[in-house]
């Protein structure tokens, strides 16, 4: 399938932002959602964000609504999610995900995840 490289990681002061990037190689997104997730030490994996290659619909957690934006970018074949105003619980490692946009979705292929720590 596609395979998946991230990249944006790091570590911010609580209030400060990050951008991570999920690029594809070998194959396009076309047909494809594609998920951003994340998963904090002792915590299940929840899901953060996701769009819609070709019609760009987006879908977000509600605590991360009005501060992350998840976009595509044909021409790189990458995904972004831009995380504004951050906050020591958003500290987790982030995965970027794909699966065929077909409901409901599936996610069957992942990045090897970065990791976003968030200080007070």
């Amino acid at each position: 399938q596609v395979q998946l490289v991230e990249s944006g990681g790091g570590l911010v002061q609580a209030g400060g932002s990050l951008r991570l990037s999920c690029a594809a190689s070998g194959r396009t997104f076309s047909g494809y959602v594609i998920g951003w997730f994340r998963q904090a030490p002792g915590k299940e994996r929840e899901f953060v964000a996701e769009i819609t290659w070709i019609g760009g619909n987006t879908e977000y957690l509600d605590s991360v609504k009005g501060r992350f934006t998840i976009s595509r970018d044909f021409v790189k074949n990458t995904v972004y999610l831009q995380m504004n105003s951050l906050k020591p619980e958003d500290t987790a490692v982030y995965y970027c995900a794909a699966g065929v946009a077909t409901y409901p979705y599936k996610y069957d292929g992942w990045g090897q995840g970065t990791q976003v720590t968030v200080s007070s």
